[in-house]
């Protein structure tokens, strides 16, 4: 039996694609380990996931001043060390990265006992990381057919993103349960990420009463954000964060309201669903989100409201016109040319895994 090695984390967007390759690789009689940070996001998705978890000493790599950026590089040298002996110990014929600070220092403890690694990028342009990391992997992996510029040419290999077939499998029936929602109302999913946005939760909450007229509201709003006044609001249901009854909800939704980290838009693409994207402004951001949010919308699956204009009148009018023009949204995204990026990835690691 061939062991893999995963690594990824600091959000759920460099973790879920990973399941997705997981759950074929387990069925294919692989070994499946994780090596993430013990704090992130990653070790709770991954360990209901029933997948071994191997923690690690890992620090952020920020482009901005912060006092923690005098530590952080010590963390990462211990994190390699760690990588290194627990890689040695592990055995894997192969790594696959998905990206985030964590997975820094299990690329590097790989290129130490020559393993090889694959890495797969999810944005147009490889984040702090994956620029870290590209120059030690085997291949890499991109989602976007304008990201092929950014990576070296003999490695980079289009695949698309894999997507998790449990986003595919939603009972809109359980969405309409979960929420005590009718269908006399389309329903309009809002959601700012894994951590929520406080830009997106003031501009729906300021205009919820217009927003109502027309639609059910769900509001994904972040740990922390859920406003008691509104709870028991008819046509209006919050949540922190939502997991196993993700996809039931997508499946009810006709509408989405989004950032625009390529996981969440591209699942938004395979279901079919039209979208406002709000991404993460220049301030906030590498600019990244930016760059996903302009794809999607030359290829006619989205709209965008960039966050410098997004208030509550804003928003409800492009939540309107979406709406009213999400037949065409839908056919564009009907008539996309897409390949199966689990196969096209599990096709590489099968390729260039050690020999057991």
């Amino acid at each position: 039996m061939k062991t893999i090695v995963f690594t990824g984390g600091g959000s759920a967007g460099h973790v879920t694609p990973n399941i997705a390759l997981m759950h074929k690789l387990q069925q294919m009689g692989w070994e499946i380990r994780y090596i993430g940070s013990a704090t992130g996001i990653e070790k709770e998705i991954i360990e209901r996931e029933g997948v071994s978890f191997h923690p690690i000493s890992s620090g952020k790599l920020r482009r901005y001043f912060d006092l923690k950026n005098f530590k952080d590089p010590f963390r990462v040298i211990k994190g390699v060390y760690e990588s290194y002996r627990l890689l040695r110990r592990l055995k894997p014929a192969i790594v696959f990265s998905k990206g985030g600070f964590v997975s820094v220092p299990v690329v590097l403890g790989s290129r130490m006992n020559r393993i090889p690694v694959i890495i797969h990028e999810s944005d147009i342009t490889p984040g702090l990381a994956n620029k870290i990391s590209i120059p030690f992997a085997t291949k890499v992996c991109v989602t976007f057919p304008e990201s092929m510029q950014h990576v070296q040419e003999p490695k980079a290999v289009l695949t698309g993103l894999p997507i998790r077939d449990q986003i595919k499998s939603g009972k809109a029936t359980k969405g309409y349960q979960l929420c005590d929602f009718h269908t006399q109302k389309p329903v309009v999913l809002i959601m700012g990420g894994s951590l929520g946005s406080q830009a997106i939760n003031q501009a729906v909450r300021g205009n919820l009463e217009r927003l109502l007229e027309q639609f059910q509201i769900v509001h994904l709003c972040g740990k922390g954000n859920i406003l008691p006044a509104l709870s028991g609001k008819r046509g209006y249901k919050q949540f922190e964060y939502l997991n196993d009854e993700l996809p039931d909800v997508l499946a009810m939704s006709e509408l989405i309201i989004s950032r625009a980290g390529a996981t969440s838009i591209y699942e938004f693409l395979v279901l079919e669903k039209p979208m406002l994207l709000i991404p993460l402004s220049l301030q906030a951001s590498r600019g990244d989100q930016i760059l996903n949010a302009t794809s999607f919308q030359k290829a006619g699956y989205a709209d965008v409201l960039p966050e410098e204009n997004l208030t509550a009148d804003t928003l409800a009018d492009k939540v309107e016109a979406l709406h009213a023009n999400r037949e065409a949204f839908k056919r564009a995204m009907a008539s996309r040319n897409e390949s199966d990026a689990v196969a096209s990835i599990i096709k590489l690691i099968e390729t260039y895994s050690l020999s057991s």
